[in-house]
Formats: C-alpha cells, sequence, structure tokens
C-alpha cells in the first residue's frame, strides 16, 4: 500500500531505493566496582580508549577528499578536539579514582554531567551541539565495549539503499557515503540537526524527524525520499515512481545549469546588484564559501572558539583565528558576531553550571551576558578591533533588544580602542559596527538604532520563534514555525525600511536567507544582502538573476497585507512563478 509519512526536508533532492533499518542504541553500560589495586589499569584502559578513538578519527580525517564535504571536516576536526579536552580525557579518570568503578561508568556519569549543561541552552544551534558530546562519548563506549565494529559492519552493503536511523554521526555518515548511500532519513532532529548539516555538505537527500518510521516502514521497502518537501513515501505506484524519475532528472539538469552560475555576479534581471555572502564558523567553511562564489562573509560564528576547552580563549588566541579568517577570505569582507551564548554554561572553566534559568530563552544571553561578564567580553572586542588592521571587517552584537545596551557596548568599544592606542597596536578607526534584529523589540525600533550604528542584520530564527512565541525545535510546536507569518513580515520590512531612511545596508542572515522561496520575497522587500549557509550559495544566486525586482515589489506588498493563508501562498506561488526547483 502506498503512503506517505511526513517529516522535515533537510538536505534537498530526490532519491528513490529500498529502505534499510539501522536502528542505533546509545552503548548500555553498567556500574561495576573494582578494587582499589585495580584502579590504575581501570585508567589505562581508559586512556587507550580515548588514543584509539583519537587515532581512528583522525584516519577518517584523512579520508575526506581536500576541499570537499567541509561540514564533515569540522565536526571531525571538533570531535578530536573534545578527545584532548580535559571534561573528556580527564574528568572520567577522576571518577575512577575517586568512586573506584569501571571506565563505561564514569565516562557515562560524565557524559550525563556535560549533557545536561547543552540540554539546558537556549540556542538552538548550541543546543544541538550536544549530539557532539554523545558522539565522541559512544566513540569511546563502544571501543571500551568492544563493539566498535559495527558501525563499519552496518556501512556494508548499502550501495543503492536509503537509510533510515535515529541519528547519524561523521563517522557514520561518511562510511555510507562511501558505500553509495542514496538518502538518510533519520527519527529526531531538525534543520540543524548534525544529521541535516552532514547530509547537505555531502549533497545526499534527507529527512529528518520521521518520528514513526521505525513503526511503519519495513526493511527493504521501495520508498521515494523528497529533501525539500520533507516527505517519504513508501511502495511507491508505478506512476509515482516515474513522476519522481522526471523530478530528479529536472533537478540534475539544474544543478548543472546553476553550477555555471558560481563566478557570475548577484545581479538581478532588472540590472539591481545584491551582496551575496555566506554564515561560516570555520576556515574551511570560508574556502566553501569562495568557491561557491560568495562575495564574502556575513555572519562569522565566533561561538566555536569557545565550545569544548576549560577556559575561554584568550585575546591573542582570538586575534590569531581572526587573522586566519581574514587570510583565507583574500581581501573579500567578513562580519565577525560576538559571542552569542546563553549564561547556562559558564566558560570560565567552573565545574558546576550557572543555576537553572526558567525561562533561558529570557535570559543571561549573548549581549546580555557579555555586558556582565566584562572580562569575556574585552578580550574579543579587541581582538576584533586588531583583526580589522589586517583586512575588511565588520563588528556585530547580537540580541540586543535596547538602545541602552547599545550605546553601553559602543561605550566598551571607545574603551577597548584608547587601550590599543596606549599600546601603540593598529586597528580601523572607522570599524563597522552593526546590531542583530532579532528580538521583536528591536525591530520595531530599528529607526532608533539606525542612527548610532553603521549596518543591521536581520536574525530571523530567533525573531520568527520570539514573534510567534514557539520553540522552533520543540516538536509539539514547531508547525506554527512560519516565516510569512503578517507580523513576520512586517517587521522584516519595517527594519529594511528603516535601514533605507537612515541610509545604512541591511542584511539578513537566517535560515529565511538561504531559502531559495523566500529570494525574491526579500527582493521585493527591498533586501539587498544576503547571508547564508554555503550550500544555498547557488540556489538562492539563481533566484536573483532571475527576479525582476520590479515586479518583486508589487506581488511584495501584497503579500505582506495578505491575512489569509491562502492568499499568502497564493502570492508567493506568483512570485516564484518559474523558479527551478
Amino acid at each position: 500500500m502506498t503512503f506517505a509519512l511526513n517529516g522535515i526536508g533537510a538536505s534537498k533532492g530526490i532519491a528513490i531505493g529500498r529502505i534499510r533499518l539501522l536502528e542505533r542504541g546509545r552503548a548500555e553500560v553498567a556500574e561495576r566496582a573494582i578494587a582499589p589495586e585495580e584502579v590504575n589499569d581501570e585508567v589505562g584502559r581508559f586512556r587507550r580508549a580515548v588514543r584509539r578513538a583519537r587515532t581512528e578519527l583522525e584516519r577518517l580525517g584523512r579520508r575526506v577528499a581536500s576541499g570537499d564535504a567541509t561540514d564533515v571536516s569540522a565536526f571531525i576536526d571538533t570531535h578530536l578536539l573534545m578527545l584532548q579536552d580535559a571534561s573528556i580525557t580527564s574528568a572520567p579518570v577522576r571518577i575512577i579514582r575517586e568512586r573506584r568503578c569501571n571506565a563505561e561508568w564514569a565516562l557515562k556519569l560524565q557524559r550525563d554531567a556535560l549533557v545536561s549543561v547543552f540540554d539546558a541552552m537556549e540556542d538552538a544551534y548550541l543546543r544541538s551541539r550536544r549530539d557532539d558530546v554523545d558522539h565522541v562519548v559512544d566513540r569511546v563506549q563502544r571501543i571500551l565495549l568492544g563493539t566498535e565494529g559495527e558501525a563499519s559492519a552496518r556501512a556494508k552493503r548499502l550501495a543503492g539503499r536509503v537509510v533510515l536511523v535515529d541519528d547519524l554521526t561523521p563517522a557514520d555518515t561518511l562510511l555510507m557515503q562511501h558505500q553509495g548511500v542514496v538518502a538518510f532519513v533519520t527519527q529526531y532532529g531538525g534543520p540543524n540537526s548534525h544529521a541535516a548539516i552532514l547530509a547537505r555538505s555531502l549533497r545526499i537527500p534527507a529527512v529528518v524527524g520521521l518520528h514513526d518510521g521505525f513503526r511503519l516502514l519495513a526493511d527493504d521497502e521501495l520508498v521515494v525520499v523528497d529533501g525539500r518537501q520533507g516527505v517519504v513515501m513508501a511502495s511507491p505506484k508505478p506512476a509515482v515512481l516515474r513522476h519522481f524519475r522526471a523530478r530528479r532528472l529536472e533537478i540534475a539538469r539544474i544543478r548543472s545549469t546553476r553550477s555555471r552560475l558560481r563566478r557570475a555576479p548577484a545581479v538581478t534581471r532588472d540590472g539591481e546588484a545584491v551582496h551575496l555572502h555566506a554564515n561560516v564558523e570555520l576556515p574551511a567553511d570560508a574556502l566553501t564559501a569562495r568557491k561557491e562564489g560568495a562575495t564574502g562573509v556575513g555572519l562569522y560564528r565566533t561561538e566555536y572558539l569557545f565550545m569544548n576547552r576549560a577556559v575561554p580563549p584568550d585575546e591573542e588566541e582570538q586575534y590569531a583565528a581572526y587573522c586566519e579568517m581574514i587570510s583565507v577570505l583574500r581581501g573579500a569582507p567578513i562580519t565577525i558576531r560576538t559571542l552569542d551564548i546563553g549564561a547556562d554554561k559558564q566558560l570560565d572553566g567552573a565545574k558546576a553550571a550557572a543555576p537553572a534559568t526558567l525561562n533561558p530563552a529570557l535570559g543571561l544571553r549573548a549581549i546580555r551576558l557579555c555586558l556582565k561578564e566584562q572580562n569575556l567580553f574585552l578580550p574579543q572586542l579587541r581582538a576584533i578591533l586588531r583583526a580589522s588592521a589586517r583586512g575588511p571587517v565588520r563588528l556585530m552584537l547580537p540580541m540586543i533588544s535596547g538602545v541602552a545596551e547599545l550605546m553601553q557596548t559602543l561605550e566598551m568599544i571607545e574603551r577597548c580602542r584608547g587601550e590599543l592606542v596606549a599600546r601603540g597596536q593598529p586597528f580601523d578607526p572607522s570599524l563597522p559596527i552593526g546590531v542583530m534584529i532579532e528580538v521583536p523589540a528591536a525591530a520595531i525600533c530599528a529607526d532608533l538604532f539606525a542612527r548610532h550604528v553603521d549596518f543591521m542584520s536581520i536574525g530571523t530564527n530567533d525573531l520568527i520563534q520570539y514573534t510567534i512565541a514557539i520553540d522552533r525545535v520543540d516538536d509539539e510546536v514547531n508547525y506554527l514555525y512560519d516565516p510569512l507569518h503578517p507580523a513576520v513580515l512586517r517587521l522584516v520590512s519595517g527594519t529594511i525600511e528603516a535601514g533605507r531612511k537612515a541610509g545604512i545596508p541591511v542584511a539578513m542572515c537566517g535560515e529565511m536567507a538561504g531559502d531559495a522561496r523566500y529570494t525574491r520575497l526579500l527582493l521585493g522587500l527591498g533586501l539587498q544582502e544576503f547571508s547564508v549557509h554555503p550550500g544555498a550559495l547557488l540556489e538562492v544566486k539563481q533566484a536573483i538573476v532571475e527576479c525582476d525586482t520590479h515586479e518583486a515589489r508589487r506581488l511584495a506588498r501584497r503579500l505582506v497585507r495578505a491575512g489569509r493563508v491562502e492568499t499568502r501562498d497564493a502570492v508567493l506561488e506568483a512570485l516564484n512563478r518559474g523558479m527551478a526547483a
């Protein structure tokens, strides 16, 4: 019987194949008491397992082709760094010695403590990084338990298969890709989950969050995976198969044509130039972005420098990291966002997490945390200022909700300038400073912010969920996450208009900017600077070069005024008519 299951489209494309169900449970461990004379042997067994896990990951990293699948390389690098961090390598040793327990149990206790910290984070992207902890711990656990060969065995005989799993590790993903898996489907996760990011990097169709997959799909059943729509169709009829095979051929043709746009300028059909930048967090991301035709970096997430370590990076380490990114970009502009992390994770090496916040979404995070923890913030400001002498840099402040916060931050930046002058260290005295508009209050008051900054950038991920009062990673309510909600569109439109009146540029760096379905709408609203995931650059660029902005403005005004969902959908369809799939 033909039926369809709906999940979340994570990586675009059509795949047809027989499904392979791979149930991957977390390694089960039990506590075992050990005698005092066995403690040193148990510590040695744990350390050997960590070294072996590190060797395996290094070997795997070498299999990733140079310049290819940089997200996979980034995850592997992250896991290697974690295998050097004391929270993974030393804390379990301490637990073994103090509790006189087996290594597996000590590692489990430490894993639970680390995960509880990540689970408390408000930021969806950072919260998703708890998966890194799980993947690293699981790799070491399987070595300790002697079951590490299971992943390799699962990856065999998968050519042409659609794989359904609970979740994917970078190692599993790469092994399966080499075996010729045609699509990934996961039970859990969202568009920012590891599985989604890895699938996009490898350009493999993927659907995530398919909760009933193991219950409703049978092993070896023929399925169609539509990674754009987030649909898995089971036992498709011949006519349905013919339709999807034709779509798959058309998508391949479009992608081949789209690749020719890499070196083409992002200019609309009627001659309006658009800045098309990329969102990055590693130099490898910036390399990929440049290869895909990005003209700069519109969002450099600096959180990566602060994660999975006992103490935060000092000014010199941050300065070196920013200079490396500037060097990779070879003169292209870069917008560095200051630390955007919640106070639910301490960054000063303290053993305990900060006191739990009743609602961390409304608590101490991003600029609020930085203004409170100035010993954390000032070194970053000085490092960014110093880096500005090495290339075209912009400094961007996240989560600003009031002008008072902005003025306090500007005073701190001025203080840092004075310190650098006293030191005799160069910086760009006219470094552009901007704010992220991701709180409804900031969007409503965008005209007030525009008087004091050089640019604004709309962070739609938070703006949408704050405006509609939903958590977009909560399966119970994420169906309400709607970029076309009239309130969202009015806030976006009003921010762009505030920038236009003040004569400053307005960018967008959220997921909405990287979704080609909304490109013409945003152009019609007056947006002229996009910053997107490197994998979305060419699709967004194609929407730009095929757009008539005069017509887009007319239809965008209609869409903003539309109240009914059906009307909005019809106007969006008219905007995108003739756009490649």
